[in-house]
């Protein structure tokens, strides 16, 4: 009997059985606001960007294709530097993925590259950071220009005062104080290696990496950050929620549209591309 072909296994069929499974990473662009987030789900009326994906890959390759992702962003939440991963029996040239994929995706997703990777390569199990950003539009009157892609503030902020309290999050820490309820992670524990917040103009950023998030951190973080920026609560608010370990004593979560995941980094064996639009030879 002929062995069963498992998508996401590590091992592949010998070239003597007829068949050679090759891993393919692709780099994906979406604006999530019309999607009920990445992952599959089991109501049929929910759309979400994973099974957009994985239909449209499915057509290319001709076979049922399973992807797996770097970070599984939220309903409402957008991404410039997401990446996946697929089993593939079928032979295309990796132009044949990106070409391919995009022509049957609505506008709001994009395969940016394509690249050939070793089994052992993992889109989520091999990343060691991802990389977040927050946008604010921090004006008295909300902007229409972009407004899928930012979250309107209309209290002034202090700069200064939430990059300090950011700095509290460096480090290996217990992050429960930022966690959602829903969170199925078996430990709260994250290392931060970077926080930035910065101002131009009326636009406010926030850049947060760490090697992994639990559900809703970023915007839990984030709604803290805003509440010390508009002068509630003093920057050592944040190294005491740290503490406190309780969700309940944070801010609200701050609103989806504002956050994209920007980058994931991997170890420089697997040659994942930097680049949005870097497609290997």
């Amino acid at each position: 009997m002929a062995k069963a072909l498992i998508p996401g296994d590590s091992q592949q069929d010998s070239p003597g059985k007829g068949v050679t499974i090759a891993r393919i990473a692709l780099g994906i662009e979406y604006d999530g606001s019309a999607y009920s987030g990445w992952q599959s789900q089991l109501n049929p009326h929910l759309q979400t960007v994973q099974e957009c994906v994985e239909r449209a890959l499915s057509q290319v390759a001709d076979h049922p294709v399973k992807v797996w992702c770097a970070g599984r962003t939220d309903a409402g939440v957008h991404a410039s530097g997401q990446v996946i991963h697929f089993d593939t029996t079928a032979l295309r040239p990796l132009k044949a993925w990106i070409l391919g994929g995009n022509s049957n995706l609505a506008r709001t997703i994009a395969v940016r590259w394509a690249c050939k990777v070793s089994h052992d390569f993992h889109a989520r199990f091999s990343a060691t950071s991802r990389r977040y950003r927050y946008l604010i539009s921090n004006t008295s009157v909300r902007p229409a220009m972009y407004s899928n892609f930012l979250t309107h503030h209309r209290r002034p902020l202090a700069i200064g005062s939430m990059y300090e309290a950011a700095q509290m999050l460096l480090g290996e820490n217990d992050f429960s104080s930022f966690r959602a309820a829903g969170c199925q992670s078996r430990t709260a524990m994250r290392n931060i290696t970077e926080v930035t917040v910065s101002r131009c103009g009326e636009l406010v950023t926030i850049e947060i990496e760490a090697n992994a998030f639990l559900l809703h951190m970023v915007r839990n973080i984030v709604g803290t950050l805003l509440e010390i920026g508009q002068g509630d609560q003093p920057p050592a608010w944040m190294g005491q929620l740290l503490s406190l370990r309780d969700r309940n004593r944070a801010a609200p979560t701050a609103p989806a549209q504002g956050l994209s995941l920007i980058q994931v980094r991997y170890p420089e064996v697997f040659a994942i591309p930097s680049s949005l639009s870097a497609t290997p030879p």
